[in-house]
């Protein structure tokens, strides 16, 4: 692989300025957007050497054929600028956000002469005020049959208004007291107007006037006499208070705020959007991100806010907004949303009290939400069957492939090189059957990828899968037959001579490892390149009769042997997602493997030297990039780095050197 990338600019040529630069394809496709405070010391990154770079980094840029960049006044401009071109090109390299549609949302057509509340989840209805989402669609309906008992506001259709204002006689909702618009008869135009107005200033958290006034008007009726009125304006506070226990008070009446929890792994993130109006939570949204690219948890805050607040109006962006870490450029997405709110809106971090633990419960969420993610889909059985049987057709295989087998190689800088293996039977992961391999240092991942399968296939029984099945039936059937004639034996005493009779077959017990099965198919993490090698060592290893293909994480496309073009699944196809999380769950246990051998490099050997604490260890593994980095480093070497005097550098040396 070569080390430099043909398109990387010249020296000097990249401005130092505030601006938004785009990765292109050969085709022209938009790959990547990004934006910066300072155009070359950001590109710089990717330009470094590639085996320094992050594995998914590494792939973009090598996917990737030109880059440009523009120039922008300020960071706020750059800001603005990369969110309209990743709303226009949706690169495949910038995280994907998969909101969940099934959140139902209340929503008050205020556009409308005699605006009316509806259960929704279309989020376009021109001029529409939404309240939400509500995690079940029956949560919506009871809130709308509370509130429209407070406030008697339009329920019925479109149709029915428009009939009922014609004839002037009320619409059937009207009529059993289900709708409280102008066609019920009962109020004016300009009369429902304001009952609507208290509605949506209820609903945004103005809930304590309201209750001061019925409180008061219900007293005064009471004093007056008048008990019947009493009796609507005690019903009409019984069902505030039910709304109001269905979002319980979290915070100081006067906060607006938004609280975003966040849960991540190596490739994937779940987001939990809470909404506080009035000091209750009004609304959660969930959120899940394909992440294509290695970006910290700064970036990833920054990526959320932009998508959350791209396209909202003023009055759905809060004074306050809480987040589990700051994005790098926390002013600059201050002052973006100041624009768009028109008042001074701040970004912090909720460090103590209610806010905090409002935040650890939106974070708890998120977990789970992630969580559920990764898993809903396997526990479906048909959704497994669908997923196998589309796979077969997909790969043209002879039978649907019940075991499968992926491999993942990962390493740090060309060093502490290790690969995964995990197995999927009927659909499901077998944990108890995955394994790891230590390989050789090497930045080539290719040649790792055929190390390990001709390690692992040279332990596949050449047995046929079938004989060696049909044969263990036969032997149980014969073992259960003698077992049946011994029984029948101790119990009738007068058979011994039949018994004796019988000749025993020899059974011979064969005990196979689970490391000995031959899969129907195996998956390696890449493309062309890594299937080539992969093939390479099926033919070495005299197993030609096992399937295998490639999961390119670029497009997401399935690369066989020998095929000059991909397979492209449907994004939506139960196959595609059972091979990425064949392929993320190879990434994930590849990742932790390669975290242990580096805690343990770090605890025996550099936790070995006196005088070298945590933080020094943390600084050196920083700049030298691993533990074999730092040992071919020299003492001087060593010594520049702040806090290492040549004493303990020696020190540092001399040890690496007797590892």
């Amino acid at each position: 692989m070569a080390n430099a990338l043909p398109y990387k600019p010249k020296p000097g040529e990249i401005p130092t300025q505030p601006g938004v630069y785009r990765f292109r394809d050969a085709e022209g496709r938009v790959l990547y957007v990004g934006k910066a405070k300072n155009l070359r010391a950001r590109l710089s990154n990717y330009f470094a050497p590639l085996h320094t770079l992050h594995e998914r980094t590494r792939r973009m840029v090598t996917t990737a054929t030109s880059v440009e960049w523009t120039v922008v006044g300020s960071d706020v401009e750059s800001l603005q600028l990369e969110y309209m071109w990743i709303q226009e090109f949706s690169p495949p390299f910038n995280v994907r956000y998969k909101d969940d549609k099934s959140y139902p949302y209340m929503a008050i057509t205020l556009a409308d002469e005699a605006p009316r509340v509806i259960v929704t989840r279309n989020r376009r209805i021109p001029g529409a005020r939404y309240f939400g989402p509500y995690p079940k669609i029956w949560a919506v309906h009871d809130t709308i049959d509370l509130m429209i008992k407070v406030f008697p506001i339009r329920t019925c259709s479109d149709a029915s208004y428009k009939k009922a204002m014609a004839t002037g006689r009320p619409c059937f909702p009207g009529q059993i007291g289900r709708c409280g618009g102008p066609c019920s008869m009962k109020v004016t135009v300009e009369e429902h107007r304001a009952i609507v107005d208290d509605f949506v200033a209820f609903m945004s958290g103005g809930d304590a006037r309201f209750t001061r006034e019925l409180t008061a008007r219900m007293r005064e009726a009471s004093v007056a006499m008048d008990y019947e009125s009493a009796a609507v304006y005690r019903d009409r506070l019984q069902a505030i208070d039910a709304v109001l226990s269905r979002s319980a008070l979290v915070l100081p009446s006067d906060t607006d705020a938004d609280l975003f929890g966040i849960a991540e792994d190596e490739l994937s993130a779940a987001v939990q959007h809470f909404v506080v109006r009035g000091g209750r939570v009004r609304g959660v949204r969930a959120t899940t991100i394909d992440k294509e690219l290695d970006i910290s948890g700064g970036d990833l805050v920054d990526q959320v806010l932009q998508r959350t607040y791209g396209g909202a109006g003023a009055a759905e962006i809060p004074r306050q907004v809480l987040v589990p870490e700051l994005p790098g450029d926390a002013a600059d997405l201050e002052e973006w949303l100041q624009e768009r709110r028109g008042k001074r809106v701040s970004i912090q971090i909720a460090q103590r009290g209610a806010k905090a633990d409002l935040l650890r419960t939106a974070t708890i969420n998120a977990q789970q939400a992630l969580m559920l993610h990764k898993t809903r889909r396997t526990s479906d059985y048909t959704s497994r069957t669908k997923a196998l049987t589309d796979l077969q057709l997909a790969l043209g295989l002879d039978e649907a492939p019940l075991r499968i087998e992926c491999y993942d190689v990962s390493h740090l800088s060309g060093t502490n090189v290790v690969a995964s293996m995990v197995v999927f039977e009927d659909g499901l992961p077998r944990k108890d059957q995955y394994r790891s391999f230590g390989v050789p240092e090497t930045t080539d991942d290719t040649d790792s990828l055929y190390q390990v399968l001709m390690r692992r296939l040279a332990h596949v029984d050449r047995d046929d899968p079938a004989e060696v099945v049909a044969a263990e039936v036969v032997a149980a059937e014969v073992v259960e037959a003698v077992e049946a004639v011994e029984v029948a034996a101790a119990v009738e005493a007068e058979a011994v001579e039949v018994v004796e009779a019988v000749e025993e077959p020899v059974v011979t017990e064969r005990k196979r490892p689970r490391f000995a099965y031959r899969p129907q198919l195996l998956v390696v993490d890449g493309g062309a390149p890594q299937v080539a090698a992969a093939a390479r060592a099926l033919e070495d290893s005299g197993h030609t009769e096992i399937a295998l293909c490639g999961i390119a994480k670029r497009l997401e496309e399935i690369w066989l042997p020998g095929e000059e073009y991909p397979v492209i699944l449907p994004r939506t196809s139960e196959a595609l997602y059972l091979l990425q999380r064949l392929r993320d769950e190879a990434h994930r246990f590849a990742i932790t493997h390669q975290r242990k051998r580096r805690k343990r490099d770090i605890t025996t050997v550099l936790g070995e030297v006196p005088g070298l604490g945590e933080a020094r260890i943390k600084a050196l593994l920083k700049h030298f990039g691993s533990v074999a980095a730092l040992s071919r480093a020299s003492a001087e070497e060593i010594t520049a780095l702040p806090g290492i005097g040549p004493k303990l550098a020696a020190a540092i040396e001399q040890r690496l050197a007797n590892r």
